[in-house]
């Protein structure tokens, strides 16, 4: 290992050893590993949407995982709600800032996994044969 990356991963096991962070740290890496929350945020990227219409846009979740997850990543600030006085109610769902920040850490992710995705197939292979 490279002083810069033992550097990192020491950094990596202060944080996790923080009792005040250490949960929180948990909960965060379970979202980002959900089936739903990551789908629901990059639903939202582009701009506010209604109920339905992001119902629609994460194909396959049903109406209660749905609800379950936008309160969720409202508890966690990544999503705001917005109710309109109208008749019918309406309600739209729109990433705060601190949610649009969620996504350059999710996608250096994706990308790590791309990049290496030959080597990580080659090794289940391996594994699996």
């Amino acid at each position: 290992m490279t002083a810069e990356l033992l550097d990192s991963y020491a950094e990596l096991n202060r944080a996790c050893d923080v009792n005040e962070s250490r949960e929180l740290v948990r909960d965060i890496f379970t979202m980002t590993g959900d089936k739903w929350s990551m789908r629901v945020i990059k639903a939202l990227a582009d701009g506010p949407l209604r109920f339905t219409r992001l119902m629609a846009c994460v194909e396959g979740i049903s109406h209660r995982m749905l609800t379950r997850t936008l309160r969720t990543l409202e508890r966690d600030g990544l999503v705001s709600r917005q109710s309109y006085a109208e008749s019918p109610p309406r309600v739209e769902y729109s990433l705060t800032e601190l949610g649009e920040t969620v996504l350059e850490p999710v996608m250096a992710f994706i990308q790590w996994t791309h990049t290496h995705q030959a080597e990580i197939e080659a090794s289940r292979a391996r594994f699996d044969g």
